[in-house]
């Protein structure tokens, strides 16, 4: 049976992630893991001062977390299993020790909020539990609702695709869904174009040969909305991109394209690491 962990802080934003989730552990059958992690608040002063002991913030913890599974399993009818799980601690390092536990099949987290604090601070757990996890992260923009995933549309920028595709994951993911396949890059009046490109697309066909997948060209000055534009006009259910690694990987993480596109799609992203 597959796992699907849903990290929760309570929020509207989770709170629609974990709705997506459930629908597709249902569709999937696949067992769910509701979590949250929580940490002391600190009054910083001359002399630091927690605020509230570990017991109270545990117990609140685990107090709305059976709320919530309550409230699941009332809506579901019972035919999903949902455990829950509190730690103290930061989210993306708890998150990534249960991962390792249980191997998901994904990790399903919302992004953005109404303000700009709220927005800082979920896009960066986000983009933070993509970097550090090894499990797909399975990103839900605010409102998106679960529908059966026909077509998975697949962001590639044809560059070093045997060092970067994993095509094992990517062929689990459309075996999973029974979806379709289709190849994305954007390049503006092909002022990208080459030999190199030319060179780097045939030997993606090659890796995703047994896939059967369709390939798009697609002429905008902007990748994320050339993207956004694409899945809209051709009911792309799900977006699947995978953030390259850099050197300096801060600087770069923060400009980059697959980012860019996971912060501001609005349909539902897979990011799965090379």
């Amino acid at each position: 049976m597959k796992t699907i962990i849903v990290p929760t802080d309570f929020s509207a934003v989770s709170i629609n992630a974990m709705n997506y989730a459930l629908n597709m552990a249902k569709d999937l059958k696949a067992r769910v893991i509701i979590f949250n992690a929580f940490q002391i608040p600190v009054a910083f002063s001359e002399v630091p001062v927690v605020t509230v002991s570990m017991e109270e913030m545990q117990h609140t913890s685990e107090e709305k977390l059976a709320t919530l599974k309550k409230d699941v399993e009332h809506v579901t009818s019972g035919e999903i299993e949902i455990n829950t799980v509190s730690r103290l601690g930061d989210v993306v390092e708890e998150l990534a020790d249960l991962c390792d536990a249980e191997n998901p099949f994904a990790v399903v987290m919302g992004t953005k909020g109404a303000g700009k604090i709220e927005r800082l601070l979920i896009g960066s757990n986000t983009l933070s539990a993509i970097k550090r996890l090894h499990a797909p992260v399975m990103i839900i923009p605010p409102g998106a609702t679960y529908k059966k995933i026909k077509k998975i549309g697949f962001a590639c920028d044809f560059t070093k695709v045997r060092e970067t595709t994993p095509v094992n994951e990517i062929t689990d993911l459309l075996n999973t869904f029974g979806a379709t396949l289709d190849v994305l890059n954007v390049d503006y009046k092909e002022k990208h174009f080459s030999g190199d490109i030319t060179t780097e697309s045939t030997e993606l066909h090659s890796l995703l040969a047994h896939l059967n997948p369709s390939y798009h060209y697609i002429n905008s000055i902007n990748v994320e909305e050339g993207i956004n534009s694409f899945s809209d006009a051709n009911n792309i259910d799900l977006l699947l991109t995978i953030p390259k690694k850099h050197t300096v990987i801060e600087n770069i993480f923060a400009k980059s394209h697959s980012n860019a596109l996971i912060l501001h799609a609005h349909i539902p992203i897979v990011a799965i690491h090379e």
